[in-house]
């Protein structure tokens, strides 16, 4: 068994050479993430805490996955890039764990590289964690056709042209550009995952006004990371980018009163 920590940008990068690994990810640690983990047969994970956010939503697979006897931590978004393993190994500092990781002498305040080293010991899983019931809904809303999707790892072809609400953080995969969002849709929304260090988790914005996306972030305290319809029902605007504003989105404006008002 290879002892070295996985470091995987996005936990649904995680392939066969995830099972029995210690995953170190920049994934959020909601439970849709926790899921693939699961399903993954990794070891042991650590995230990101995407700032808690709403009903903790951003640490619930972490705490979900003690319930199968997995490992599990996340960093504060504070000292990590999300969306970064690299960041999340270099300078990450936890600020959750299980039941299980506790068990094992991991602890809030302890750096993500000490974490890795403890979970290095972490026993198997004894189970798996049922999939998570990640949605792909369609609203209808003032006449617009609104596409909840509760990641963005679904987004595909079939989305040019849509609005869209993702459930996932605003943060660029790995820093890559090409990652920010997989067609040219009309509208996409994102969480914001408590914005965290170096303002990371909006930086899919900009990337996108490169490609005229109006793109927009709601607060992670207004609605749950992982929960595309949570972001539509009480969802907070937090930032825009510049195409966003030209249709008339604005910071702190409920995301639903901007979806309205658009013009079809």
């Amino acid at each position: 068994m290879d002892a070295a920590p996985l470091l995987l940008d996005s936990i649904t990068d995680a392939d066969a050479q995830a099972q029995g690994r210690v995953v170190i990810c920049g994934s959020h640690g909601g439970l849709y993430p926790g899921a693939i983990a699961s399903r993954a047969g990794v070891r042991a994970v650590v995230f990101n805490d995407a700032g808690i956010g709403l009903d903790r939503a951003g640490v619930a697979g972490v705490l979900a996955l003690a319930d199968i006897g997995m490992a599990a931590a996340a960093v504060d978004c504070q000292t990590a890039r999300i969306g970064s393993a690299s960041d999340t190994i270099a300078r990450g500092v936890i600020s959750m764990v299980n039941v299980v990781a506790h068990s094992l002498g991991v602890k809030p305040g302890m750096s993500a590289q000490a974490a890795a080293q403890i979970l290095a010991t972490a026993p198997d899983p004894q189970g798996v964690l049922p999939p998570a019931n990640e949605a792909r809904q369609q609203v209808t809303l003032s006449g617009h056709v609104v596409h909840c999707l509760d990641s963005a790892s679904l987004v595909g072809p079939q989305d040019a042209g849509k609005i869209v609400i993702t459930g996932s953080h605003g943060a660029l995969i790995g820093g890559d550009p090409a990652r920010a969002i997989k067609a040219p849709v009309r509208v996409v929304v994102f969480n914001d995952a408590g914005i965290g260090v170096d303002q990371i988790g909006v930086t899919r914005l900009p990337a996108l006004d490169a490609r005229q996306i109006a793109a927009v972030t709601v607060s992670c305290q207004t609605a749950r990371i992982g929960d595309a319809c949570s972001a539509l029902e009480s969802g907070i605007i937090s930032c825009t980018n510049r195409t966003s504003q030209a249709l008339g989105a604005v910071q702190n404006g409920r995301l639903s009163d901007w979806l309205t008002s658009l013009s079809c």
